[in-house]
């Protein structure tokens, strides 16, 4: 159903010299924008009658001239929406409401701003009518908060990133001035206000950045300008080196991209928000039958380690045949080769290596109802773009793992929807890794299932770059808000500080087994790896009783209960089953499980809880399988860096 109705515009006009006002309300007045035409354009934001922003200038510099500045209002209009979205991949639930109020501002000088107020977030954009092809030459973005708040920064070393962040929470005031910070970030306001900052609906335009403002408590946008000169030190980094004046040529006709603030009064609203999705583009395929999610045998984290065979494990057919036959086994969808099956050297992405039969893979794979996923480097990939796509779909594959884009620049921004769009007419699925933040893609190009862009498990293969508890339960309030993420759970070599160390052949976890566990509830993907090797996985039947069965999509999710960088507690439900997933931070704690929302009537639920000396082994954990009603209110123990899983049917 889709309703458009005009509303009653609160227009407060003294005359033209002085400024034009105008207030725009969410449906529920939860949220409110004020906006002023007088020397700039700003834009103000209050929540509940609480301040949230201070006025905040837009403006866009196009061909030279500067828009936003003494802007003059020729025509203004209003329409309220409510609509349901159904994507064609149920991220978070089936269904999602669209509901909103908007006011347009037409400018003189052929360009305008379209406000959005929802209840739970507000967004403008900026749009152009011009002629031709324009050069914008920079955009002004500011976020001037009433307060020096608290930030969580995801914090990048410039525009060349993989977004593989921790977070740094401190005052807006303590940012360094050559620093920036990648999106989404999240401020703390007073009263448990949270304001998370990301944008939406990016095409044909860089990505932006936030840095320290001039002003106590604001941030101001930085974005990439469009690169001239490249470096390539090795077979997957190109980096730019010099780059132009300007952000981006593009159409003088457009729409460009929302910037949005999500606002939430409790933490758990931020991890149940959809505002990106909400506000990025429909869908363009017309058919998405073929896109299938699940969950996929990944071989690079374990470093192709399997044991107890009758031949030598490493890149090679046998070893690919064992994983198919691990994955068919288990009801997995998909396997992935990942670096190796190709020559790095050459990057011929047409002729595998000579210990890979590739026919005779994909063969082996349909026999047993199990997909082929290629890793490939972006730039392999684009310097053989159509051969390589042709010969991906000429043998059957039915993925595709981009990795090392590591920029937004306009140019970068464009090779996504170009890969999106040839990807989906060969029928393939994408998996953007060294990406930057989802921005709504997926909504347009379904395909495109699942992103990077997080600090995930591959992480413990290294020294010091370790992912931990207390980052994965503070990602899922920033970074997952803005898509679905390839954190890559899964293992079953398990840790506590104490006695973890790094192996890049042989990796472990930090945490409990069963903070693994419930990152498959916890974490949104709607294709999720099994990170470790197939090997430990058969060590491990009640582990994998659990991860058989969990869906990688959902009808319905709710937050139970959440606090940011404390804990999260996440029921969702895939046809008549919910599954429950708890995270905890490096802290001991105890939950209660309200089963409310179940079904009358009496239920099983398997249960994977730490087990008693999980605080020193963490691989340690128990299984209990009983009966519940939604009458009953479990009392749950997480350990230290713990977790806590079931599934009830």
């Amino acid at each position: 159903m889709y309703r458009i109705s005009l509303l009653i515009l609160s227009i407060f006009m003294s005359t033209p010299s002085i400024s034009q006002k105008y207030t725009l309300e969410s449906p529920g007045k939860t949220n409110r924008i004020e906006i002023s035409a007088g020397e700039q354009l700003t834009y103000a934001v209050f929540h509940n009658d609480q301040t949230v922003l201070n006025p905040s200038a837009i403006s866009i510099t196009i061909n030279g001239e500067k828009y936003g500045v003494k802007p003059r209002v020729r025509k203004s209009q209003t329409r309220s929406a409510n609509e349901i979205i159904r994507p064609a991949l149920k991220v978070k639930r089936a269904e999602v409401t669209d509901h909103y109020n908007e006011l347009e501002l037409q400018l003189a000088g052929r360009y305008g701003v379209i406000f959005r107020a929802y209840d739970d977030g507000v967004a403008y954009r900026v749009t152009t009518d011009m002629k031709g092809e324009i050069t914008v030459d920079n955009e002004g973005i500011e976020y001037n908060f009433n307060a020096d708040h608290t930030a969580s920064f995801p914090i990048a070393d410039g525009f060349f990133t993989h977004y593989e962040r921790n977070y740094t929470t401190q005052k807006i005031s303590a940012l360094g001035d050559e620093e920036m910070s990648c999106l989404p970030l999240l401020v703390h306001l007073s009263r448990g206000i949270k304001v998370a900052i990301t944008e939406s609906d990016l095409y044909d335009y860089p990505g932006f950045y936030l840095q320290k403002g001039t002003a106590q408590g604001a941030l101001t946008g930085i974005l990439p300008r469009h690169p001239r000169t490249y470096e390539q030190p090795d077979d997957r980094d190109v980096r730019p080196v010099e780059r132009e004046a300007y952000l981006a040529k593009t159409s003088g006709k457009r729409e460009f991209p929302w910037r949005l603030m999500v606002i939430s009064d409790e933490d758990k609203e931020l991890v149940e928000n959809e505002l990106v999705l909400k506000l990025s583009s429909p869908l363009k395929l017309e058919d998405t039958s073929w896109i299938r999610p699940g969950k996929v045998a990944w071989d690079w984290y374990n470093a192709n380690n399997i044991i107890g065979v009758d031949f030598e494990s490493g890149i090679n057919t046998d070893t690919y045949k064992y994983y198919i036959d691990f994955a068919s086994g288990h009801g997995l969808e998909y396997i992935i080769l990942d670096e190796g099956w190709y020559d790095i050297k050459t990057n011929d992405l047409i002729h595998p290596v000579p210990t890979i039969d590739m026919e005779a893979l994909v063969r082996y794979g349909d026999e047993k109802n199990v997909g082929l996923i290629l890793w490939v480097t972006w730039k392999a990939l684009e310097d053989m773009l159509d051969p390589a796509l042709e010969q991906f779909e000429k043998w059957g594959i039915q993925g595709i793992k981009v990795d090392f884009m590591q920029r937004d620049d306009q140019w970068m921004v464009n090779y996504y929807e170009k890969i999106a769009r040839l990807a989906a007419e060969r029928k393939l699925l994408v998996d953007f890794h060294g990406s930057y933040k989802p921005e709504g893609l997926r909504r347009a190009y379904p395909n495109v299932i699942t992103r990077e862009g997080v600090k995930g498990l591959e992480q413990h293969k290294w020294d010091g770059q370790m992912a931990n508890p207390e980052y994965d339960v503070e990602m899922p309030f920033i970074r997952m808000l803005a898509g679905p993420v390839d954190y890559t759970p899964g293992a079953m070599r398990n840790a506590q500080k104490q006695n973890y160390y790094a192996s890049f052949e042989r990796p472990m976890s930090l945490g409990t087994r069963c903070h693994q566990l419930a990152m498959y509830v916890i974490y949104e993907s709607p294709l999720q790896m099994l990170a470790d090797s197939p090997s430990n996985y058969r060590k491990e039947p009640e582990c994998m009783e659990f991860l058989s069965a969990v869906p990688t999509v959902w009808d319905d999710t709710k937050v139970l209960d959440a606090k940011f960088g404390d804990y999260l507690l996440i029921a969702r439900r895939s046809g008549n089953e919910w599954y429950v997933g708890a995270l905890t931070d490096w802290t001991a704690r105890d939950l209660e499980v309200d089963l409310s929302f179940l079904d009358e009537g009496e239920h099983s639920i398997d249960i994977y809880q730490d087990g008693i000396n999980a605080e020193r082994h963490a691989e340690d954990f128990k299984q209990v399988k009983r009966k519940v009603t939604n009458k009953d209110k479990l009392k749950i123990h997480l350990a230290s860096g713990g977790g806590w899983a079931a599934r009830i049917y």
